[in-house]
């Protein structure tokens, strides 16, 4: 596959979950924000083309990246096509200055229920309590300059950012105390400057959907029965589009944070 097949795909994904949302259907954003939770060192665009091709996909790797953990692709399974960024050096006048550039082709990458071999251990081990992830998650907010501290009665609010500062309710359970932190911590992430301009509707839920990805990425079962994930659409796919480039970039930073390399 080419290419430019994959993009069409990709792009045909993102006309597909804007007509259900319009619909008011949210339950295929869920289950694509559940895949993100799983595999989110993937781009968003390789998340909806992984989601298209194989829906029950829990986490993929690439055949040598499977080898390496000494896992092998079962014989006669598909591969799952991506988009690949590859490097190119384009040579200049003075050889020992080439430029390098990144160019896109289709790659291949297989679910771990596409393998078999030596046992995988899958992201997020957590059922009920956050665990370390908490502590985890408070430094990363430490480790960017923002304060975090607590109060008994915030209005009735659980958590709030003020743009370099958060501040939570305290007495919570940990779990709790997790999401709101992630929530107020997309917040700051996301929705201090220009991009203000957007409706507290729209930040609200972004903010909730980040909280979502992380908390089921940990291995917590997040509640979302009270998040709306349609308000993301507000009649305009492109908006849409880059609603769902936020989510996965903040959501990506968060659990590299909590899960570094």
């Amino acid at each position: 596959m080419k290419v430019e097949e994959a993009t069409k795909i990709a792009d045909k994904q993102i006309e597909k979950l804007a007509a259900a949302l319009a619909a008011g259907q949210s339950e295929a954003l869920k289950q694509y924000f559940s895949s993100m939770s799983r595999m989110y060192k993937y781009s968003f665009r390789n998340l909806l083309l992984i989601f298209s091709q194989k829906p029950d996909a829990t986490f993929v790797a690439g055949f040598n990246s499977w080898k390496k953990q000494k896992r092998w692709v079962k014989k006669g399974e598909k591969g799952i096509v991506i988009i690949a960024p590859m490097p190119v050096k384009i040579e200049q006048e003075k050889p020992e200055d080439p430029e390098m550039v990144t160019r896109f082709r289709a790659g291949y990458v297989f679910d771990v229920s596409q393998t078999e071999g030596e046992a995988f251990a899958e992201l997020g081990s957590v059922t009920g309590e956050p665990g370390e992830h908490l502590k985890n998650l408070k430094a990363l907010i430490e480790a960017r300059g923002i304060a975090l501290s607590y109060e008994a009665d915030l209005g009735g609010a659980d958590g709030m950012s003020k743009g370099g500062a958060i501040v939570i309710r305290s007495n919570q359970s940990s779990a709790q105390e997790f999401s709101v932190l992630v929530h107020e911590f997309a917040h700051e992430l996301l929705h201090h400057g220009e991009v203000e301009k957007q409706s507290k509707t729209v930040r609200e839920t972004e903010a909730e959907a980040v909280a979502y990805v992380v908390t089921e990425g940990v291995g917590l079962s997040a509640n979302s029965a009270s998040s709306n994930y349609i308000q993301l659409y507000q009649g305009d796919q492109d908006t849409l589009e880059m609603s769902l480039a936020a989510i996965q970039k903040t959501a990506t930073t968060i659990l590299s944070g909590l899960f570094p390399d």
